[in-house]
């Protein structure tokens, strides 16, 4: 079974765009923080995916390697977020399954797309 590269870099952008949603929703619409301004919080938790984007969306090895390594911290959000918030699970979960997406597929596409 000869599964192709591209198969992992669409699993890795469909992870990326649903996690960059998400955050983008989640701090905007979906529960607003009334500690922050909603600016910082997207500055913050935004910039990080925008990082390595361009490189990312040209199949560049070294960017994909980048981007699965910063969706690493966002599995770590998603699952800390999950135990401490037992009301709210759902978007701490997506933001799980996204980065898990996201780590995958770019860990994968850069293993079977090598040069």
């Amino acid at each position: 079974m000869n599964i192709k590269p591209i198969y992992f870099y669409i699993v890795a952008l469909t992870g990326y765009f649903g996690l960059f949603a998400l955050l983008m929703l989640w701090n905007t619409v979906l529960a607003p923080s009334s500690r922050f301004p909603v600016a910082l919080r997207l500055l913050i938790t935004v910039t990080p995916l925008l990082l390595p984007l361009r490189g990312f969306l040209d199949r560049n090895p070294k960017s994909c390697a980048w981007m699965a390594y910063i969706s690493l911290a966002y599995f770590i959000h998603g699952s800390i977020e999950a135990y401490v918030n037992t009301n709210g699970r759902l978007y701490p979960s997506l933001e799980i399954i996204f980065s898990l997406m996201l780590f995958f597929g770019a860990t994968l596409y850069v293993r079977f797309a090598g040069k």
